[in-house]
């Protein structure tokens, strides 16, 4: 069996066929409702957003990191809230700031 610096498993921690680790951030969330589909923190300087991003800890509605404001990522530095997800209908992307990669 290969160990990695933690003595843990490095086959159990891998994924399949060499892909990323699972991300456990993801199991951790709660059940949450999206607040209104709208960044507060760009209507405050009157900035306009490209995509909207949605905290799966908390609800907190914030605009990506491709807007000029990046506030979801401002939240996740603030909060350490790890994933969000894309608030475009029908959507399924998600990101973890800790991996830095979707999940």
């Amino acid at each position: 069996m290969t160990l990695d610096a933690q003595r843990t498993s490095a086959t159990t921690r891998a994924g399949l066929n060499g892909q990323a680790p699972r991300c456990d951030h993801v199991d951790l969330l709660p059940a949450v409702e999206p607040g209104l589909p709208e960044c507060k923190e760009c209507l405050a300087l009157g900035q306009t957003w490209t995509r909207l991003l949605v905290c799966l800890t908390c609800g907190w509605v914030a605009c990506s990191d491709d807007s000029r404001g990046g506030h979801a990522k401002a939240h996740y530095q603030e909060t350490d809230h790890p994933v969000v997800a894309a608030l475009d209908p029908g959507s399924t992307w998600r990101w973890c700031y800790v991996h830095r990669r979707t999940v």
